[in-house]
């Protein structure tokens, strides 16, 4: 058992990594735990049951949040495995919206999602299945070709490309739930997974895939083809346990989220450790079972702190 503070500690007021006196490269911004965190104001949450499908007043609140990612208007979406919901933060409007259920079928184990255009894509390992639905929470289809159990997501242009943990694999579909193409099987070779998780890319149209259980973080082309790898199982700084969100920078610099460390390493493209943070807690900047980690436009960072109930906020400071 993973053990962790129960009390919530105030943000100290330069909280940064490396500490000083060193140049800091990320420092801590705020957490998000409930909607009044991004500002929605008191009379909004009274309406709050009117425009949120199938999530009650009570249940505002995040749980377990467990996948990230932000679509093309910078939007923060969350999967919470706790409250079986997945939600919706416009940070720059200031909205929260979430669905429990889709089309009258109840999610269990939301664990990714991503958007694109006027689709919702949920990965529910639970249900063994991709859930296409709109923001009303109409299904319009549901992806179960070549998929057990779907652990993440990402956006490839037109292409949906789904991690199955229980397959070793990773399935390609069109953005209509088409299947494409798949790669990977189990092992440890080059482009083999052992319960791949997580799934990003970069700027560069690069696939970055948090293999799991081979303790490493693999790379391939946009086409699947296999670049590199890099991470090895062990207890210090560069080595991994429980690998999970995988993500990058405007910089190119890999950050990769460790379940069983607590922390956040950054890599470079080259796989070489630059920085850590974070530690068992519950304070500001300490983790409790990280699961994700998404990165905007700005350099805003934030991950899923799930066992501490919140998404904590970091940034980036870019050399000038």
């Amino acid at each position: 058992m993973v053990s962790c503070l129960s009390v919530l500690a105030e943000p100290k007021p330069a909280l940064a990594w490396p500490p000083p006196p060193a140049d800091p490269r990320v420092v801590y911004v705020r957490q998000i735990s409930e909607p009044q965190d991004i500002g929605v104001r008191p009379a909004a949450l009274l309406r709050f049951a009117n425009w949120v499908t199938g999530v009650s007043n009570s249940r505002q609140k995040l749980d377990r949040p467990f996948g990230l990612s932000l679509d093309d208007a910078g939007n923060l979406l969350v999967t919470d495995t706790g409250a079986a919901t997945v939600s919706c933060l416009n940070l720059a409007h200031k909205k929260w919206q979430s669905w429990s259920s889709v089309g009258g079928l109840q999610l269990l184990s939301p664990v990714a999602v991503v958007h694109h255009e006027r689709t919702f894509f949920v990965a529910d390992s639970g249900l063994g299945k991709v859930i296409a639905f709109d923001e009303k929470g109409k299904i319009q289809f549901a992806i179960t070709n070549e998929l057990e159990r779907p652990s993440g997501l990402a956006l490839l242009g037109d292409r949906l490309l789904i991690a199955d943990s229980q397959r070793h694999q990773i399935v390609v579909c069109g953005i209509h739930g088409e299947f494409i193409s798949k790669f990977g099987q189990r092992g440890r070779g080059p482009g083999e997974f052992n319960f791949p998780t997580h799934i990003s890319m970069d700027s560069q149209r690069r696939i970055y895939v948090t293999d799991s259980l081979n303790c490493r973080i693999q790379v391939f082309d946009a086409d699947g083809h296999f670049l590199r790898a890099f991470g090895s199982a062990g207890d210090g700084p560069g080595s991994f346990s429980r690998p999970k969100g995988v993500a990058v920078d405007g910089d190119g610099h890999v950050y990769v989220v460790d379940s069983m460390f607590n922390n956040v390493q950054i890599f470079d493209d080259q796989g070489r450790l630059l920085l850590a943070w974070g530690e068992a807690g519950a304070a500001a900047g300490q983790l409790c079972l990280p699961n994700a980690i998404v990165i905007n436009a700005k350099n805003e960072i934030f991950v899923a702190d799930a066992f501490n109930h919140r998404i904590q906020m970091f940034r980036y400071l870019s050399k000038p």
